[in-house]
């Protein structure tokens, strides 16, 4: 398996694909005025504590006030999510007599205390934060709170595992814990050692801003997504990694000569003519991923349908017959369907409850192969999967984390012309689409000095409004005034240019 990525940055937003055998398995956005809020540290102020719920609310300056769990401050320790911790080395047993503290007891109303986000916000909850914090870096997570050591659950070798585990509990200046990252592997003292002291210092700037401001206060901003991606997913293993603007690829270059120099050789500026993404066809394939229908090549089709409570996703032989029988039929639907379903799962960023209707087969052996085939694709999946076992009725359960908004979500709003049963991209995306149309139209124009743009209300109040930037960037490129015209009557998506 070849695996590739591609970053492609303007100045509104930066979209990062990872294609593995040039399918699109992931894909990161950020808008660069809605940056994501994990990793980052704040301190805060506790604004209520809720013992029924064994819970509070913390005031970190945000529009919602965070969510802590009592288990996020008394024991739970937050990792990102590729990562496993361990057990409690042997010298430092865990405690089982002392009963678990109450929320009230921990934490009183006014009390200022040091989090970290470990979930973005949704539209009906604020973000959720621990009080132990995480710091990434290259090889190692540093757990500054608490006395933990573990290992990636992706190394498994178990005499790489000892020798990693013994080698970060000799490390010198540590009195928190340590996790080794799956980029780990092989490597020596020198280099965790490296990656030690720059967490250390890290963290000490962190602590030293909190004892000189009041809550609530950002003390810590996480990378951009960029080099956060960078940082946490470019291995040897991948073939390239192609970077669409300058300026992205300049600061990659030197992010990557400062943490793993090996690496920089990887590193591709796109000049073509088409956009990075347009190019390699990702445009298409995420288009594809906002439908619920996904046909597979053998003219079988999966549905997936996201609910309140959890995901469904049925499959269909559709126009597939087969070649012998039907059991053979249904088989070989199964097993194409789980490799896609597991790319959609992750493409998608399915989370939660994830129930999978299988088309039933009757022989045990082939519900077993089903089954395993599953088992493996998900082993390609960074997030913390659970799965059980094909039910009778040919239904598999799988739990799936997840610490940001799906796919869906970010590039979609309710629709409003079917009372929000269905959606349509959201205005900001639609405001980049126009962008990009029109960009294609550069140098197209005669000598008018003006375009008049005919588009829906919604459309013209954020081009003159909270998206500015878009309509000033495109008088700038295309050389024209552009006059905005509201016509209600106008579909969301679509537009009219008309030079005047």
């Amino acid at each position: 398996m070849t695996s590739k990525m591609l970053i492609e940055s303007d100045p509104h937003q930066t979209r990062i694909a990872i294609l593995e055998d040039d399918r699109l398995t992931e894909i990161f956005v950020e808008r660069h005025r809605h940056r994501g809020l994990v990793g980052n540290v704040y301190k805060g102020r506790v604004t209520r504590v809720l013992p029924g719920m064994q819970a509070a609310f913390v005031d970190v300056g945000l529009e919602r006030d965070a969510f802590l769990y009592v288990s996020d401050v008394a024991s739970d320790v937050e990792s990102i999510e590729e990562l496993e911790i361990e057990e409690p080395r042997p010298e430092e047993p865990p405690s089982h007599h002392a009963p678990a503290p109450s929320i009230d007891e921990l934490l009183k109303p006014g009390q200022e205390i040091i989090v970290q986000v470990v979930k973005d916000s949704l539209p009906n909850k604020g973000a959720r934060i621990s009080t132990h914090v995480t710091l990434p870096g290259r090889y190692l997570v540093l757990l500054p709170t608490v006395r933990h050591f573990g290992v990636s659950r992706r190394i498994e070798d178990e005499a790489e595992r000892e020798r990693l585990l013994t080698l970060i509990g000799q490390l010198s200046g540590n009195n928190g814990g340590l996790i080794v990252r799956t980029v780990g592997e092989g490597k020596g003292p020198e280099e965790f050692e490296s990656d030690l002291n720059y967490l250390s210092r890290l963290w000490e700037k962190i602590r030293h801003r909190a004892t000189r401001v009041s809550a609530p206060t950002l003390l810590h901003q996480d990378l951009d997504l960029a080099l956060r991606v960078v940082r946490d997913l470019l291995r040897p293993d991948f073939s390239v990694l192609w970077v669409d603007g300058e300026e992205t690829y300049e600061r990659i270059v030197e992010f990557l000569d400062q943490v793993q120099p090996s690496l920089v050789g990887k590193v591709k500026l796109f000049r073509q003519g088409a956009t990075l993404f347009e190019q390699f066809g990702i445009e298409e394939q995420i288009e594809a991923a906002l439908k619920s229908k996904v046909w597979l090549k053998s003219g079988g089709y999966i549905v997936i349908n996201p609910t309140e409570a959890l995901v469904a996703i049925d499959v269909n032989t559709g126009r597939f017959v087969g070649q012998s029988n039907l059991e053979d039929t249904v088989l070989q639907t199964n097993l194409e369907a789980v490799q896609e379903i597991v790319r959609q799962i992750r493409l998608r960023d399915l989370g939660g409850i994830i129930v999978i209707d299988l088309i039933d087969m009757i022989e045990q052996e082939h519900r077993e192969q089903v089954f395993a085939a599953l088992d493996g694709e998900l082993k390609k999946d960074r997030a913390k999967t659970k799965m059980l076992a094909i039910s009778e009725f040919g239904l598999v359960e799988i739990t799936r984390k997840r610490s940001r908004a799906n796919l869906e979500r970010l590039l979609t709003q309710p629709c409003p012309y079917c009372a929000a049963r269905g959606r349509i991209k959201s205005i900001a995306t639609i405001c980049l689409n126009l962008r990009k149309e029109l960009l294609h139209l550069r140098g197209r124009f005669g000598q008018q000095p003006e375009l008049l743009l005919r588009v829906h209300p919604e459309v013209s109040r954020a081009l003159q409004q909270e998206e500015r930037a878009i309509l000033d960037e495109l008088e700038r490129s295309l050389g024209v005034r552009i006059l905005l015209q509201s016509d209600p009557e106008l579909h969301h998506e679509r537009f009219d240019a008309v030079e005047v």
